[in-house]
């Protein structure tokens, strides 16, 4: 931030390098207009989400009390507020369950001399981590954000986190005039209750209202508002008066009893030149208006200052916060040592991870604090988003937090996974036990019912590596081995009918009803080798908890998928390259007869010996094969050809990282004919699916483990490594150090604001990515592959 000689701070402990002035209010109460009671226009215009490149994401830090969130522990009471931040902008706000969005947007509007200019759209902007250790590494998720006018009149820096005993995000802001004085305005737009046409909101000076239902807002300044309005999106909203007539014409106390698209709107003072305003802005909720004012109030008139406030989220001194968690992190810093930045990205990850659980039950781990393409998706409709349970992507992200040497929350995650499970108490279940759900909210409630083998594996292959990890003890196992881990094992080899919802398919492992990519049934690599391993594992399971014949069925049906995988997934007759690779999915048991795999995301069915991925590496990563197997190398050439035209190429080097796409053929992402977001207009064969970091961070462990094949690896190769694939990695990360689930390759129009090699609005951060990225350190530092599986690779890997 530019440091001016004189400034002027309003209402904020949180520099007091800053000298205080007095200066004219922005408008003189003669010139205001009456409040109006209603604002007109009801309902308001559709509205949407905000775009899911999020350069910051954060929410306080919360101690379990017995393995739970509860209040009264080391932390206090739990706050259960979650924030994102893109474009230098506020953006999707949640209150009580991780996936329940109350806002839409926080920006600033700003008036000039010369036009009316607003964050997010006539700013550039950067983002910060406002707590960071000697070498830069991120302490905490609390942000500074800076927002610079296109134009040079003026600067907002932000520091943004929320208040750890409290439901109350806290937003501390300091806007320069760099020329000409300046006038903002605060714009909120709410979307309660996960929604944005249903609202209610009412503005005085002293608060800003909005509520639906029993859930509701209260946004309050350390200084009141010379002037705030609610309205109705497009018809009465103080943004669009505004930019009609360069101030607030029209104020309204509240938008009546007619629910609808709702924007709140404060008016700050102006600003001369040269100098600066400081305020805090403090955003409580509840379920009630009472509720929600003792939030707001107790953050911002308890006699703590902001930086009171940001030093106990933070955890510094006596308190206990995110330092406190980050420090108990007994592998992070020989994790980071195998960065190639100074581990800063290794900090983040960690706290990208930890963020994003719920507090309220424990454990429950989502796959990202975003809604892909956010800003086309229709918000009149609840959506979570990817705010919710995946048990694949929560495998994922367990694994990489017991690699950072976290011992609660992969324990607490363990312990959760039985609510996503079903059995023959699930609502609506009329079929099959044992597999665990495609997609739930945090409490279970479920969403979508696809059975994919990989997610029911996976809870049991977390399992085991707690459990010989001394985490799960013995009776416990033996417990969980009851309740969750056979009826999981049972369903791996026998499968059954399922009745469920719409889904009626009969399953009959290996073949699964989808693979990782949730898009097609049939016999897949990457799927085969999470059931081999959970069968594998679960045997061992059995056979300490004295179930003797459920160990040698396990084992045996393991034996018999590991020894059909060539049989039935690797073409010997294909028409790419020499005609010898992995498919990535085989429809049948003849991966030779070229069956056109299904249509997807506006893609055409080609045949399936045209498609490749990378899921044959999951075979070598669990130790199912090992890495110098001949079915493997042989796919490496067609995995990695870059001169197969774009849509069945799957590998693109960006700014010298190697990545690769999902597979050849992918239809999930941005239109390369009109540079659209994903399904705008229906979906189109112009879709394509771009480039994800999860294969850098795939390929490098996979890369290592070919090392490991010859014994100790040299230095010099393990070097090479981290320099291909983990730097690789990093430089897929944004300026807040989030990693995305998509990077853009380049191919076809190019959107708006969209660089080679860096995120797309695809989702950002994706726990997934950073996860990956974590366990190929740990993997590096270990010189040994996290995801390997012992007796799966004594067993199969010879």
């Amino acid at each position: 931030m530019r440091k001016l000689t004189r400034a002027l701070m309003l209402g904020t402990a949180l520099l007091p390098s800053m000298a205080c002035a007095s200066m004219t209010p922005v408008i003189d109460p003669a010139v205001l207009p009456a409040s109006e009671p209603i604002a007109p226009g009801a309902p308001g215009a559709a509205t949407t989400w905000s775009s899911a490149a999020k350069t910051g994401v954060g929410a306080s830090y919360e101690a379990y009390v017995d393995g739970q969130y509860r209040d009264g522990g080391p932390t206090g009471a739990v706050s259960k507020v979650w924030f994102s931040i893109a474009d230098g902008v506020l953006t999707e706000t949640m209150y009580g369950l991780i996936h329940e969005a109350q806002i839409k947007q926080m920006r600033f509007a700003v008036m000039t001399e010369t036009g009316l200019s607003v964050e997010g759209t006539d700013t550039t902007s950067r983002t910060e981590y406002q707590h960071v250790d000697a070498g830069g590494r991120p302490l905490s998720p609390a942000y500074r954000v800076i927002t610079t006018d296109k134009a040079g009149r003026y600067e907002i820096a932000k520091t943004i986190f929320t208040d750890p005993d409290r439901n109350t995000l806290v937003v501390s802001v300091v806007i320069h005039a760099l020329k000409g004085p300046v006038t903002p305005y605060l714009v909120l737009e709410p979307h309660m209750a996960n929604t944005g046409g249903s609202d209610i909101a009412e503005a005085t000076n002293d608060v800003l209202f909005a509520h639906e239902g029993n859930v509701h807002l209260a946004l309050m300044p350390s200084q009141p508002f010379e002037a705030a309005s609610a309205g109705f999106l497009g018809a009465s909203d103080g943004l669009m008066d505004l930019q009609a007539n360069g101030r607030l014409t029209n104020l309204y106390a509240s938008t009546g009893d007619t629910p609808g698209s709702v924007v709140l709107t404060g008016a700050m003072q102006t600003i001369p030149e040269g100098l600066a305003s400081a305020q805090a802005i403090y955003i409580g909720f509840g379920d009630s208006r009472d509720a929600a004012l003792a939030s707001v109030r107790g953050s911002g008139s308890s006699g703590e200052t902001v930086g009171d406030l940001l030093a106990r989220f933070n955890g510094e001194g006596d308190h206990v916060g995110w330092e406190d968690w980050i420090g108990s992190l007994t592998e992070l810093p020989r994790m980071a040592e195998v960065a190639t930045d100074g581990g800063k990205l290794a900090y983040a990850s960690a706290l990208m991870l930890k963020v994003q659980e719920d507090r309220t039950h424990a454990g429950a781990l989502i796959a990202s604090l975003s809604n892909p393409w956010g800003e086309t998706v229709d918000a009149t409709q609840a959506s979570t988003g990817y705010k919710a349970v995946w048990p694949r992507d929560f495998y994922q992200v367990a694994m990489a937090l017991m690699a950072l040497g976290d011992r609660q929350t992969p324990l607490a995650a363990f312990r959760y996974l039985p609510q996503v499970q079903v059995d023959a108490g699930t609502p609506g279940n009329t079929g099959a036990t044992g597999w665990f759900l495609q997609k739930t909210h945090v409490d279970g409630q479920i969403e979508w019912v696809g059975v994919q083998l990989d997610q029911t594996a996976m809870p049991i292959m977390l399992g085991w590596k707690l459990w010989k990890a001394g985490e799960v003890s013995d009776a416990e196992m033996a417990r969980m081995y009851a309740a969750m881990i056979k009826p999981a094992a049972d369903f791996l080899v026998e499968g059954g009918t399922i009745g469920l919802d719409w889904n009626d398919r009969t399953i009959t492992p290996p073949w699964s009803q989808q693979e990782r990519w949730e898009e097609q049934e049939g016999y897949s690599p990457s799927t085969t080798a999470a059931v081999i391993t959970g069968l594998t594992v679960a045997a061992e399971i059995a056979r300490a908890s004295g179930d003797v014949a459920s160990a040698d069925r396990y084992q045996a049906t393991a034996d018999d998928y590991a020894g059909k995988v060539e049989a039935r997934m690797f073409t010997t007759d294909g028409s790419l390259g020499d005609g010898d690779y992995f498919l990535r999915l085989s429809r049948n048991e003849d991966p030779n007869d070229r069956a056109p795999l299904g249509e997807n995301n506006g893609q055409p069915a080609l045949p399936e010996d045209r498609i490749v991925d990378g899921g044959f590496l999951e075979l070598v990563r669990y130790g199912v094969r090992a890495a110098d197997a001949p079915s493997i190398t042989a796919t490496l050439p067609e995995y990695d050809d870059q001169t197969r035209e774009h849509r069945l190429r799957v590998r693109y080097d960006l700014n010298g990282a190697p990545g690769w796409r999902r597979y050849g053929n992918d239809g999930y992402g941005e239109n390369t004919d009109t540079a659209g977001n994903y399904g705008v207009g229906g979906m189109t064969p112009g879709q394509r699916g771009r480039v994800w970091p999860i294969f850098t961070g795939e390929r490098g462990t996979y890369e290592l483990a070919r090392l490991l094949e010859d014994g100790t690896p040299d230095p010099d190769a393990i070097d090479r490594i981290r320099q291909t694939y983990v730097r690789g990695m990093e430089s897929f990360a944004n300026d807040g150090l989030l990693l995305p689930e998509q990077v853009w390759d380049d191919v076809g129009r190019t959107p708006a604001d969209y660089a080679i090699g860096k995120g797309t609005d695809s989702a950002t951060p994706l726990a997934w990515t950073h996860a990956e990225y974590l366990k190929l350190l740990r993997s590096l530092a270990d010189r040994a592959v996290w995801d390997r599986y012992a007796p799966v690779a004594a067993r199969y890997a010879r």
